[in-house]
C-alpha cells in the first residue's frame, strides 16, 4: 500500500485483524526503552537468536503488527530475505506502551495469544511496570504477572538474559 501511495511514507500503521491501525507518535521515553531493551538483548543473547527492533511479524493472513522488540529463532538466510517471522519463530514479543497502552493491552494481546506467540511483554510507561504474558490459550494467556520497580525479569527462552525493571522504565521521580 505504501508503494502505490495509499499509505504515506511517514504514516505509522499496523495491520491487525484485517484493520489498518494508526499508531500514535512515539516519545523520547518510548525510544529510550526500546533502545535499552535492544542493547541489553544484543549483549546478553548475542548470536543465540535474532533480535529485531521495530520489525514486523506475520501472525496470520490478516495481521502483521510491528512490535517494538522481537526475539526470534535464527532462521536461514533465504527465509530471512523472503518471509517475515511467524509466531512459530517468535520467542518473545515486546511492546513499549504509553499512548498505545489500550491497544497493546487489548486487541494486540488477544491477537498475539490467538496466534500462539509464546511470550508477550508490555512495557507500561504509564503505570511504570512490565506486564509479562506466557503460555497462550485461546485469546488469552494462561500465565500473567506484573514486574515492578526493584524487580527483575528474563525471557522464558533465555533465563540468563536478566533485566532490571528499573533499567527499562523511565527514571524514578
Amino acid at each position: 500500500m505504501g508503494e502505490i501511495g495509499i499509505i504515506g511514507p511517514e504514516e505509522r500503521v499496523e495491520l491487525l485483524d484485517g484493520e489498518l491501525m494508526t499508531m500514535p507518535p512515539i516519545g523520547p521515553d518510548h525510544v529510550a526503552s526500546v533502545d535499552i531493551l535492544d542493547r541489553v538483548f544484543q549483549r546478553t543473547i548475542g548470536e543465540r537468536a535474532w533480535i529485531s527492533a521495530g520489525g514486523a511479524i506475520t501472525l496470520d493472513p490478516i495481521s502483521e503488527p510491528q512490535p517494538d522488540i522481537m526475539i526470534t529463532v535464527s532462521r536461514d538466510e533465504k527465509q530471512r530475505w523472503t518471509a517475515l517471522p511467524t509466531p512459530d519463530d517468535a520467542l518473545l514479543v515486546v511492546e513499549v506502551a504509553k499512548s498505545s497502552l489500550s491497544i497493546d493491552c487489548g486487541k494486540k494481546l488477544r491477537a498475539y495469544a490467538r496466534c500462539r506467540v509464546r511470550e508477550y511483554w508490555i512495557v507500561d510507561l504509564v503505570h511504570e511496570c512490565i506486564e509479562v504474558y506466557r503460555n497462550p490459550h485461546g485469546r488469552r494467556y494462561a500465565d500473567h504477572h506484573t514486574v515492578k520497580r526493584g524487580e527483575t525479569l528474563a525471557p522464558d527462552a533465555f533465563p540468563d538474559a536478566v533485566l532490571a525493571a528499573d533499567d527499562i522504565l523511565p527514571p524514578d521521580g
